[in-house]
């Protein structure tokens, strides 16, 4: 029996272990009642009896096969199916043939110790029927069954050695004869794998090499099946079941015979992709017997055929790749280059060699996250079709391509350091060519193909995941002494502008994310021309105003990967903006700061962004950078307010007004004109909020009023302006003040007691509370003046006229 005592039924569980099980025919379980089974029975009892076969009978036969996983066949059972076999009375039909193979294998396979007469009786009756009937008929399901139940025989413990090496003569010549069969029937690959794999496993090593020979050479005959990673699974399982069968029963001569058949030369028939997983199989089957306690020389020398055979492959496969470049239309590399990757996590790392450290990285951006490939078809004449790409998604490749990245990282740290800076190259570009691919296909698709958008999107989310990863396993290794300043600034950039890339698909909190950030921030900041050279990188002007195809009609603000990406920048930049030169500020960011961008976040950081460049004042700074600051405060505030409170955030423009009074100079202009604009829209926010009303300023449930907000932070202004601007802020807010509703004078007069009694200045204290005692008196005399309208029109009385007229403001300072 097997090695692997779980396993009765080889076929089924090579099924199992393969991507698409329902691609195979399985056999069904407890399909059938225990008295369907016993009258099965006897119907076939009552045919030999009869000396007739009709279509009842062979209803009976199907049911009995169809319950295989419960059914037990015993020795009479298993003479009375020889005896229909080999009855000269009955005419048995052709179908009935592979029914009857099945009841014998099912067994030979459970019985603990099979009859040995029995498989002899059987084998002579196999051998007249194979020369009268093998070529008659349909063949496929004849040959399969044939090849599964000889293989079997010949595994057989009790059958002897005569016995099995005539199934094996039998099998090799059926196999070798048959095998085109597979090339239009793969379903019935498992079952002729598992015969094949039952034969090699046997104890009698007659053909040898020609079963080897004809296993390894199916997928590259011209009538052959088609290659796919499904079979490439199913091989590697089946080798780590034969080989751990030959170690464990300690058949060293067919041990010695498959390592050097298969690895020890080179056959240009043998198919690369099988042959890479046969010694997975070997390598997976070679470390389970180490930990059984047999024979480490023995386990040695298999461990290292495999793995000398597997990276000789991977090498030969990475030359090609990086010599042509191009691996999308050579299907045979591809496949190698999947069962590479799945070979990988079957079987754990076991090899330093560089070259599987490239393969995995190739596996990943081509396989895994073909994302450019994918974008490229959308566009092409054949359009890329929803069910390929969810078809993807759902495979065996794209499932595990969490832990291949876990592998591939691993890889990393032992690889030289020529291949690290080829694969750091590869996924650099990568990200550039997932952005720009996106852009366009989400311009594309977004509204008419949203499903299918949705797809893709979901591939670069993990293709993001992966790239957090080894971004982080890069600098864990590069940025530290071992490696110059100049290799450090370099990997930091490439890494920020990747991540900037594929920014739109960061949708979890990744504490690797969050650190890789930090370690590469922390090497940018320490150089000014590295700082210089990410804010060239970013996006320019021209960029985020025209779109990636000048045919369609294109809106910035909807352009959501694209605003991702400065997004990014907007947050990245102001953690080293001390050290970026303010010319590089001018010419880049200056024109590409989003102030009017509908999304709060993206305006948030632009105002925040702002703010730290106005607030980056240098001792030594040039006067033609001090005056562009400047200029910058009339842009500033116009597109702020203009937004205001519709698009810009309260928070952030409020964060830009305060950096931009505090570090402009003295008495700027600037400051006069950020001031006066900041009371007139104040101005109006409080008249179109109707802010007379008796309650208006009453109100505390929610959030505050826009005219609130921005009255609150004027009066923040009275602490912050500098002294030359003081007088101007004070008359322009105490003729907004008296404008006020008496409410609303209240709050406002409080707020300013509370400031100035609170305040620390002694500049400008005495001057405040001067002004704030005249500001309440001529706000007392409005509310008085304001009871006597009631009987008398306000433009009959002069002193409210003055206050409340902004003509008046010379005569209503000269009180204050």
């Amino acid at each position: 029996m097997s090695a692997q005592p779980g396993i009765v039924f080889l076929e089924e569980w090579l099924k199992r272990k393969c991507i698409n099980p329902d691609k195979f025919v399985t056999r069904k379980s407890n399909s059938s009642s225990a008295r369907a089974i016993i009258q099965a029975w006897a119907e076939l009892r009552g045919s030999l009896q009869n000396s007739s076969f009709s279509q009842r009978q062979l209803q009976s036969l199907r049911t009995l096969v169809d319950s295989q996983t419960s059914l037990h066949v015993a020795d009479p059972q298993a003479r009375l199916v020889l005896g229909i076999l080999s009855s000269s009375n009955i005419s048995l039909p052709y179908e009935s043939y592979p029914l009857f193979f099945r009841l014998l294998y099912i067994w030979v396979r459970k019985a603990s110790k099979p009859t040995a007469a029995i498989i002899d009786s059987a084998m002579d009756v196999l051998s007249n029927l194979f020369s009268s009937q093998f070529d008659s008929g349909n063949c496929h399901a004849f040959f399969s069954e044939s090849v599964l139940l000889l293989g079997s025989f010949s595994f057989a413990s009790s059958a002897f050695e005569r016995t099995k090496t005539f199934c094996l003569d039998l099998l090799s010549r059926v196999f070798v004869e048959k095998r085109q069969v597979l090339g239009s029937f793969t379903e019935l690959l498992p079952d002729v794998l598992a015969g094949v794999g039952y034969a090699l496993s046997s104890s009698v090593t007659v053909h040898y090499v020609t079963i080897l020979d004809s296993l390894f050479e199916i997928w590259g005959t011209k009538d052959g099946p088609h290659g796919n990673i499904s079979h490439g699974l199913m091989i590697l399982y089946l080798t780590d079941w034969v080989m751990s069968n030959l170690i464990n029963f300690q058949f060293l001569d067919k041990v010695r015979i498959f390592l050097q058949e298969t690895f020890g030369t080179s056959k240009e028939n043998y198919t690369p992709f099988v042959v890479f997983m046969a010694a997975a199989g070997v390598l997976r089957a070679a470390n389970r017997s180490t930990s059984s306690g047999v024979k480490l020389d023995i386990v040695s020398r298999i461990r290292t055929s495999a793995v000398v055979c597997m990276e000789a492959l991977v090498s030969d496969l990475v030359s090609q790749a990086l010599r042509f470049k191009e691996l999308r239309n050579d299907s045979k590399n591809r496949l190698l280059l999947q069962c590479v990757s799945l070979a990988l996590v079957r079987t754990g790392s076991f090899s330093s060699n560089s070259s599987f450290f490239v393969c995995l990285a190739l596996a990943l951006l081509t396989e895994m996250f073909p994302l450019p490939q994918l974008y490229e078809s959308v566009f092409s004449s054949g359009r890329l079709k929803l069910n390929e790409v969810k078809e993807h998604v759902d495979s065996i490749l794209f499932k595990e391509a969490g832990v291949i990245t876990g592998i591939f990282c691993n890889q990393y740290l032992s690889a030289d350091e020529e291949n690290k800076n080829i694969v750091e190259n590869f996924l650099w570009q990568y990200c550039q060519d997932v952005y720009f691919g996106y852009r366009q296909v989400a311009l594309l698709l977004k509204g008419k193909a949203n499903e299918l958008l949705e797809v893709l999107e979901k591939i670069a989310e993990s293709a993001f995941l992966m790239v957090v990863v080894f971004a982080l396993a890069v600098t864990k290794h590069k940025l530290n002494s071992k490696f110059s300043q100049e290799m450090q600034m370099e990997v930091s950039l490439k890494i920020l502008i990747s991540f900037s890339c594929m920014e739109y698909f960061r949708h979890v909190r990744l504490p690797e994310y969050m650190e890789t950030i930090r370690k590469v921030v922390a090497t940018v900041n320490k150089n000014e021309y590295a700082c210089t050279c990410f804010v060239n990188s970013m996006p320019s002007y021209s960029d985020l105003t025209n779109g990636p195809d000048q045919k369609s009609n294109y809106l910035w603000s909807k352009d959501e990967v694209q605003t991702a990406r400065v997004l990014f920048y907007l947050r990245v930049i102001p953690t080293f903006i001390e050290y970026l030169p303010s010319l590089a500020f001018k010419n880049m960011i200056a024109p590409t700061v989003y102030l009017e961008h509908p999304n709060g976040k993206v305006a948030q950081a632009s105002h925040s962004l702002f703010a730290a460049f106005m607030s980056m004042g240098k001792e030594s700074e040039e006067n033609d950078i001090a005056s562009f600051k400047e200029q910058l405060v009339f842009h500033y505030i116009q597109r702020s307010l203009l937004g205001y409170p519709g698009i810009t955030p309260f928070e952030g423009m409020a964060s830009g007004v305060v950096g931009l009074v505090q570090h402009v100079p003295a008495g700027s202009p600037a400051t006069y004109y950020c001031i006066q604009s900041l009371v007139d829209k104040a101005n109006q926010l409080c008249f179109e909020a109707n802010v007379s009303e008796a309650d208006a300023w009453k109100r505390q449930q929610g959030e505050p009023e826009p005219s609130k907000k921005l009255l609150g932070l004027i009066l923040r202004l009275v602490f912050l302006v500098d002294i030359q601007v003081l007088p101007k802020l004070m008359q322009l807010l105490a003729q907004l003040v008296t404008k006020l509703p008496q409410d609303a004078q209240d709050a406002v007069l409080n707020e300013l007691y509370s400031q100035v009694a609170n305040s620390d200045d002694v500049i400008r204290k005495p001057t405040l509370v001067s002004w704030l005692q005249s500001l309440s008196y001529l706000c007392a005399m409005g509310t008085h003046q304001n009871a006597a309208s009631k009987e008398s029109e306000s433009e009959e009385n002069p002193t409210l006229a003055r206050v409340a007229d902004p003509s008046s403001s010379v005569r209503l300072t000269a009180q204050l």
